[in-house]
Order: C-alpha cells, then sequence, then structure tokens
C-alpha cells in the first residue's frame, strides 16, 4: 500500500527515537516529506583523489597520503601537527582539538585519507581538523560516487545523521510512496520543469559530475524547481490574504469634499501631481465597503503625510475615528503638532497618546478616545493597549511600517473590528522597498509610489570625509551658523546600549560646545523626556539654536527648512537605508544643503561601497535596490519583518528572474486549479499564514 509521505512522522524511519525526533521537531521537520524538503545549503566533492602536487590554497580536496612525522608545539592553540606525504608531495594537518584516543592513533606510519581545505601555513601548505579516515593497504576505501550534500542542522544533530534519514527518505520516495506533485503538468512542461521527485533526488544526491558552480548559486534546473515553487506558495498565500480582505466588511467612507476643500484651501502650499494621483486611489479604496490595504511609498521629503491627512479626513467626514501609528515618540511628537496646526480649524480633535503620557491626561484621553470625541488619534504601540477602546476606528494608518512586528499591527487592526466590520489599512514607509522586493513580499498589498518631490526642494551635496579632518567640519558648521542656518550633528550608535549611547552623544555635544564658541549647542537622545525633546525641537526651529547634536533618534519626522548642513558620526557603522533617512532632515528648504559623512580610518571595503552609494546617488529608490544587493532582503525588510518571509531555498533577489514566471504560474492556478492551492501553502509555508489576519 502506497503511503502519503506527508503523513508519515520521522519515527517510521530506522534510529528516530523520541530525542531525535524532538531535535528534528526543532528543525520544523516532523514528517518524512519535511524532511524531503529539508534542502542543502551546500556541498562538498569527494568525487576524486587528487595529488598533493595538485593542490592549491583554497582548494576543497581529497587527499591521501602517509603521515611522515607528528609534534606537539608547545606554543600556540595547536594540540597536534602532523605532516603527510604521497609520492608527489607533502602537506601539514594541523589539530586544535583531539581526544587522547585520537592523538595515539595518529602516529608516524600511518596512511590517512583527508578532505579539508587547503590553505598557506607556516610551513607551506596545510590543512586545519581535516575529516580524515584510515586506510589499510588490505581494505582500500572508494572515494564517493556522489557529492556530499551539507545541511543546515541543529546542535546534537550530525551531517551523518542526517545523510542517513534523507537516503531512508528517498528509499521510500523511490518505493513508490505517495509525494504530491502538485504543480500541473502544463506548468512543469512549459518550464520543462523536472518533476518533484527527480529534483528532490537531485539536489539530495547530485551525482559526481554535477556542475558544482551551478549547484553553489542555486541555479541548477532541479533548484530553480523547487525554488519556483516555493516562490509560487509564498505569492498564492499572500494572494490569499488579499482575497480575504475582499470578503471581510468594512465601513464605506464617500469622499468628504466639504471638509477636503476646506483642508486644502488652508495649505500654504500646492499638492504635487504624485500626491494627487496617491490621494484620489487611497478616496477609491475608503469607498469600497471592504477594507483598503494600501502600502504608499514615498522618498524623503514627498509629502505622505499630507497625502494620510486626507485620508483621514474623508473617514473623520463621515462621523468614524482615524488611528497614527508611528514607532518613535518624537515623531509622534511631529505628528501631534502638525495635525493638530492642520486640523483643529476645521474643529476636529486631535489626541497624543504614548507611554509617557501622564496618568491625569492620559485619562482624560482614554475617555475622549470611548466617547468618540476624539477623531484622530496619535500615537506608539501605546494605542493599542488593552484598555482603549475605539467606538468606530474606520481608518489605521501606520507611518514606518518596517519598524512593527506583525503582531503589534495585527493587536490594532483587532482592536478596530465593530459589528465584523474591520478598519481599512493605510501603510506608509519613507524608506523604499525595492521592486523585486515590494512584488513578492507585499503581494497582498495595493501599491501607490509618491515619485516626485515638491517644488523648491534642493538636491542634497554629500561629502564623505575621513575623521582627521574633524578642523574643518568645524569650521564649515560655524561658518554655515554665521549666515543664519542651524545644523545637525548625528552621533551613532557606539555600544549596543542606549545609555552608552545618549552618554557618547553628551560627550560630544560638550565638545562641540567648547570647539564652537558663539553658537548655541544643543543636545537631543531617546533618554530625555518627551516635554525635554519637545522643547529643544520648538526651539531649534525657531532659530534659537544653532547646532543640534542627537542620537539617530531624529532619523524620522524632524522637518527644519533653515538646517542645510548634517554631520554624521562614524557613518560607516549606518545601513544606507538608515543614512538615507538622516539625510533627508535637511534640504527641506530651498537653501543648498550638504550631508558630511564622516568615517574612521581604515575602512572596510563593504562600508566604502555603502558610502559611496551615498555620494553618488539622493534617490531613494536606487539606494533601496543598492541596499536590498549589498546586504540581502531580511536586512532590508528589518529584523521585526525577516520572520514573515522565512524562505527554505528560494532568495528574492538572486531568483528573482523568477517572478513574472511566478505570476503567471499563479494566476494559472487562481484561475483553473483552485484545488491545489491551499496544499501548496501548507507544504513550503506550513503555519506561516499565522498572522494572514494583519
Amino acid at each position: 500500500m502506497s503511503l502519503d509521505l506527508s503523513l508519515v512522522p520521522c519515527q517510521h524511519l530506522s534510529g528516530v527515537g523520541p530525542r531525535l525526533a524532538e531535535r528534528l521537531a526543532h528543525l520544523g521537520i516532523h514528517s518524512v516529506q519535511d524532511l524531503l524538503f529539508h534542502l542543502p545549503f551546500r556541498y562538498q566533492d569527494k568525487t576524486h583523489l587528487i595529488s598533493i602536487a595538485m593542490i592549491a590554497p583554497g582548494d576543497h580536496v581529497v587527499i591521501e597520503g602517509e603521515i611522515v612525522t607528528v609534534s606537539k608545539p608547545t606554543g600556540g592553540r595547536t594540540k597536534l601537527l602532523c605532516r603527510l606525504e604521497d609520492a608527489t608531495g607533502r602537506i601539514y594537518l594541523r589539530f586544535f582539538y583531539l581526544n587522547n584516543q585520537q592523538i595515539k592513533t595518529l602516529k608516524s606510519g600511518e596512511k590517512l585519507r583527508c578532505y579539508g581545505e587547503v590553505r598557506l601555513g607556516m610551513y607551506g601548505l596545510e590543512m586545519i581538523h581535516p575529516e580524515y579516515l584510515f586506510v589499510t593497504h588490505e581494505m582500500m576505501i572508494p572515494v564517493e560516487e556522489n557529492l556530499t550534500p551539507i545541511y543546515p542542522t541543529t546542535e546534537g544533530l550530525s551531517q551523518r545523521t542526517f545523510r542517513k534519514l534523507i537516503n531512508q527518505a528517498l528509499q521510500l520516495l523511490h518505493n513508490g510512496n505517495s509525494l504530491q506533485d502538485i504543480l500541473p503538468k502544463e506548468i512543469l512542461q512549459k518550464l520543462t520543469f523536472p518533476t518533484l521527485s527527480e529534483a528532490l533526488s537531485f539536489v539530495h544526491n547530485p551525482p559526481s559530475d554535477a556542475p558544482m558552480t551551478l549547484l553553489s548559486e542555486k541555479k541548477h534546473h532541479s533548484q530553480k524547481r523547487l525554488v519556483f515553487e516555493e516562490l509560487l506558495a509564498h505569492r498564492l498565500s499572500l494572494l490569499n490574504l488579499k482575497n480575504l480582505f475582499q470578503v471581510q466588511q468594512a465601513v464605506p467612507l464617500p469622499k468628504t469634499h466639504e471638509l477636503t476643500t476646506r483642508f486644502l484651501q488652508s495649505l500654504s502650499f500646492q499638492l504635487t501631481a504624485a500626491q494627487k494621483k496617491v490621494s484620489e486611489e487611497i478616496q477609491n479604496d475608503l469607498c469600497r465597503a471592504h477594507p483598503m490595504l494600501r502600502l504608499v511609498q514615498g522618498d524623503v521629503g514627498s509629502g505622505k503625510t499630507v497625502v494620510a491627512a486626507l485620508a483621514a479626513l474623508q473617514a473623520i467626514g463621515q462621523g468614524c475615528q482615524a488611528a497614527v501609528l508611528a514607532p518613535t515618540e518624537l515623531l509622534v511628537e511631529q505628528h501631534h503638532t502638525i495635525f493638530k496646526k492642520w486640523f483643529e480649524p476645521l474643529g476636529i480633535q486631535v489626541v497624543v497618546l504614548t507611554g509617557q503620557t501622564k496618568t491625569t491626561l492620559r485619562r482624560e484621553t482614554l475617555n475622549a478616545i470611548k466617547t468618540g470625541q476624539a477623531q484622530i488619534i496619535i500615537g506608539t504601540h501605546a494605542i493599542f493597549q488593552k484598555e482603549i477602546e475605539f467606538p468606530k476606528l474606520a481608518l489605521i494608518i501606520v507611518d514606518e511600517q518596517h519598524r512593527f512586528g506583525v503582531q503589534q499591527r495585527a493587536l490594532l487592526r483587532e482592536k478596530g473590528v465593530y459589528n465584523n466590520y474591520y478598519p481599512h489599512q493605510l501603510i506608509m514607509t519613507a524608506t523604499p522597498i525595492p521592486r523585486t522586493l515590494a512584488m513578492s513580499v507585499y503581494a497582498d498589498l495595493d501599491c501607490s509610489i509618491i515619485d516626485e518631490l515638491p517644488p523648491g526642494r534642493t538636491p542634497v551635496i554629500t561629502r564623505v570625509i575621513p575623521n582627521d579632518r574633524r578642523e574643518e567640519v568645524l569650521i564649515r558648521i560655524r561658518d554655515a551658523c554665521q549666515l543664519g542656518r542651524q545644523a545637525y550633528w548625528v552621533c551613532t550608535l557606539i555600544e549596543e546600549s542606549e545609555a552608552l549611547q545618549c552618554q557618547a552623544a553628551e560627550d560630544t555635544a560638550a565638545t562641540l560646545h567648547a570647539a564652537l564658541p558663539g553658537l548655541k549647542v544643543a543636545l537631543l537622545h531617546g533618554r530625555m523626556k518627551s516635554s525635554e525633546k519637545e522643547q529643544v525641537m520648538q526651539s531649534f526651529k525657531k532659530g534659537d539654536i544653532h547646532l543640534l547634536v542627537a542620537t539617530t533618534v531624529i532619523e524620522v519626522g524632524v522637518d527644519v527648512p533653515k538646517a542645510s548642513l548634517m554631520v554624521i558620526e562614524n557613518a560607516e557603522r549606518l545601513g544606507l537605508a538608515q543614512l538615507h533617512q538622516l539625510r533627508g532632515r535637511v534640504g527641506r528648504g530651498a537653501i543648498e544643503s550638504h550631508c558630511l559623512l564622516l568615517y574612521q580610518s581604515p575602512i572596510a571595503q563593504f562600508a566604502k561601497e555603502r558610502l559611496a552609494v551615498m555620494r553618488e546617488t539622493t534617490d531613494g529608490f536606487k539606494i533601496a535596490q543598492r541596499d536590498l544587493e549589498l546586504r540581502g532582503p531580511g536586512e532590508v525588510l528589518g529584523t521585526k519583518q525577516t520572520g514573515d518571509i522565512s524562505l527554505r531555498i528560494a532568495d528574492l533577489l538572486r531568483d528573482s528572474d523568477l517572478f513574472p514566471l511566478v505570476q503567471q504560474a499563479a494566476n494559472i492556478l487562481l484561475k483553473d486549479y483552485q484545488e491545489i492551492i491551499d496544499p501548496l501553502i501548507k507544504r513550503w509555508l506550513g503555519n506561516g499564514e499565522k498572522y494572514g489576519r494583519v
């Protein structure tokens, strides 16, 4: 009788008891199917025996020879040094960790077969801790027939054990047991992909002539077959979420012409064509009876806040509430200031709620929210705590969405559900997401891009300067401030400790105060009270402060048009996205602005490339694409998001050429093969749709 391998537990395999089953479960492996889909991340070539004369540093090779000398060096970490020779040359084997039994057996005259990486050492070529086997003249050991797979593993689970289990699983597969080839034949044939069984057999057990370069780059046809299926499962999962939103109910919010007209007439500027286009897309979404889920991307300074304000007016105009969620108290205060300035003349009550809100004011704010008096609520994660009740929350605006985890957004969304109506969601980011990522990770969102900066903005000129030219930088600050301009000096994270970071900023402020007599120097960091931070920012905006020394707390939300010079200290420590955000604090008026990136020599090549990108372009989307190439998708999305795109074999950057094919296949499956979508998603994501309600 044929077994369904997705239902056969690992305990079915020889040698898998309770302890081993528990270790496999740590890796998400519960069934034989899970085991088959636990794929190698690299391979070793042990299929050829190489003579010592033919090897070079950097090679990973199998060699064979006789131990000629054994020594136990007295200095350093080396426990045993063996000289191995064959008829063509010699190499040294260096061991740091050996037990007494191993030391006894590794002696002159013994013949070894070794596998490892060749390096250039003190005495010539050497291998450090090679894998080795004893070879006798009576029993010749054949070389491996296939490439050796190396698997992601966990403590207590060796590569040898993994290979034994995988070989058993492959045997079950070859014996005619069931592992559903979910993809329709028309898709497989069109793309000339092998069957699932063929692809898995090849990937787990490549023959000796398999192209190592293609395999190491995950570009072999069998690997691409699996990559394609995984990307397809992720895309279908996201489209499922989108469909789920389409059937949920939301309060339709018709356009509010009267409020919107009054608001636009009160502004001191005209909307750009891009802002008008994106606002119209949002307005149309809000009119519908199912929840909007729209991502708005806009470069630093492109005017996302006014677009969010127009969306909020559409909710408020229908007697509903809107909530704005921001990641930092400083950004919350900035939003509060601007929304009050815009909305209070229209008779709209704006309230703010953070962890720092004092008890009496907090009680009044909670009551205003509960009774519906508060029409727009701005806050940090504090606004989705248990005791807060929204009678009619129809719109959630999430600013800098990559700074929030899915659980946090889910909590706020659940608070907005009433009478089975779900709130609309507007998600904003000033960290542009490369198209390759947006197509994959945000397939469940409708995307809008504000791709135009307001008129009058001047591009920021960026210079990269070594720290030993600090005196020149101080002169530039003094000259700029004497012309009536203002400057920032940003202290980057020196230790993984907020206290030490703030201390460093305080020390820098004191040093700059002494070095720049006659200039008003102030300090801003995350440990200051909200009232203190707000007071400093108001003084800076009014022009009472010449130089603001700050930690990266000013990364988002600070808008001071007269600030035209920014110095970022130890800029080599920051990622491109953060550097771009910080640079966006200057160049917000018509004054020519500069950003000086100070770095400490010597500088690593990787950091040098990042700083070069900042010097070359101010285009956030180009910077985001370069960031993706340099750091990979997990880093670009931020640690809060990486768990949302846990990929086994696919890589969003490397495999971006497959996206159009994945989109086409997803459309075919949605149209003609609905019944295979859930099994495909379950195979690759398991419980990965757990936060699908977000």
